[in-house]
């Protein structure tokens, strides 16, 4: 473990225990951070609450998911903040502060993956281990100007991991450099069960599209055509086929039933001291029926098969990221919850269906950056990260000192 730059406020600070890793490996000379919700051998697991990791102990094995990075060469670094139980997206843990985001230090990271997205965007590591449950990794790979992907459900291995809620629960990860990116992925995703064909068919999201503003719209047009220049032109469709608020709906009640479900024992039994904005989304969660998450799963079902059938095997859907760029660090609790709930119209789809999203830096506005999505058919998670990396990204004018 090399000695990050407290200024970052991206690591928890631990006590430096080496972590050992192959001399040699596909991963070799690359440096990875690990989001404090996976276990590493040596280290207490936190989960962003001093109540869980007073209980935790020092883990004597490594989740496999980071035994597997250390298996191929990359080094660790050190184990990042996350917003609290994973259950924010706003980037400012109430115990262990808010990580700076490397590429727009008035701005927030985005969470939960907050001190991932830090360390990778400030340069103290060259990829990080993250999660993605509703966007934890996808939002601030968008705010933080990094490549980021959420799997397909169940791709990658979350035993070693703090759960928040299991049906949408992914392990991702995030790099400044596509080329680590596409790495990475080789190691962790293996062989895809859905490749994509060399020249997927296009498909343009124009009903999530609709629901950014104009400038931001205007702002990832660019990266609409570095795409299409690389694959074709893409076709026009309704990704959401005219329910995006009963899908944002159903997300919302399906993460909050299985959250309390496993959360709450945990929260009540002894008595968590949480943080104000990841109190009220636990005081929503709690409130969650059965009757009420039984109907949001028939409508998970419903969407799962329309999309399915409009991806086919060889769709790629493009559709912005993220709302807009990462809010300011001085952002109100009002404002910011009405950017969350945008925000989660995007955020919530893949997570219903279960299919692979990646967020790319190929945008910006106002100097910070702002991320444009692709998602393809369950199962195609590495071929969709190298049409990616085959696709010529379009030039930026990002400036973290205007970034404000």
């Amino acid at each position: 473990m090399r000695s990050p730059a407290p200024a970052s406020q991206a690591f928890i600070p631990y006590p430096d225990v080496a972590v050992a890793h192959a001399a040699t490996g596909p991963l070799a000379g690359l440096h990875f951070a690990v989001k404090d919700l996976y276990d590493v051998a040596g280290y207490p697991t936190s989960a962003g609450n001093p109540h869980v990791l007073a209980m935790s102990g020092i883990k004597t094995r490594h989740a496999p998911v980071v035994a597997a990075l250390l298996d191929a060469g990359a080094a660790f670094v050190g184990k990042t903040v996350t917003d609290e139980l994973a259950f924010s997206a706003r980037g400012n843990n109430a115990h262990f502060g808010a990580p700076l985001n490397g590429a727009a230090p008035a701005r927030i990271t985005g969470g939960s993956s907050s001190g991932s997205a830090s360390a990778v965007s400030t340069g103290l590591a060259d990829f990080a281990l993250g999660s993605d449950t509703g966007g934890s990794v996808r939002g601030p790979a968008n705010h933080c100007g990094l490549y980021g992907i959420r799997p397909t459900q169940d791709r990658l291995s979350l035993d070693g991991c703090f759960p928040l809620c299991r049906t949408f629960d992914t392990c991702g990860f995030l790099a400044r450099d596509p080329s680590v990116f596409a790495r990475v992925a080789a190691v962790l995703l293996g062989a895809d069960r859905t490749p994509l064909p060399a020249r997927p068919r296009l498909l343009l999201a124009t009903d999530l599209f609709a629901l950014v503003e104009a400038p931001v719209a205007a702002a990832l047009q660019p990266a609409v055509e570095a795409i299409e220049a690389a694959y074709g032109p893409a076709q026009p469709v309704a990704a959401a086929g005219g329910r995006i608020g009963e899908l944002y709906t159903a997300y919302r009640v399906l993460q909050g039933w299985e959250a309390w479900q496993g959360a709450g024992e945990l929260i009540e039994r002894h008595g968590l001291r949480l943080g104000a904005d990841v109190a009220q989304r636990f005081a929503f969660a709690k409130q969650v029926s059965a009757a009420e998450a039984e109907a949001a799963d028939a409508v998970r079902t419903a969407f799962t098969a329309a999309l399915k059938a409009l991806l086919g095997d060889d769709g790629v859907l493009i559709a912005p990221s993220m709302p807009d760029i990462a809010p300011l660090l001085d952002t109100d609790a009002e404002a910011f919850e009405i950017y969350r709930n945008r925000a989660t119209h995007l955020l919530g789809l893949s997570p219903l269906c279960g299919f692979p999203q990646l967020s790319l830096p190929f945008a910006c506005r106002d100097g910070a950056p702002l991320g444009i999505s692709l998602m393809g058919p369950h199962g195609s998670d590495l071929s969709l990260v190298e049409l990616a990396s085959r696709i010529a990204a379009p030039p930026l004018s990002l400036d973290p000192a205007i970034g404000t």
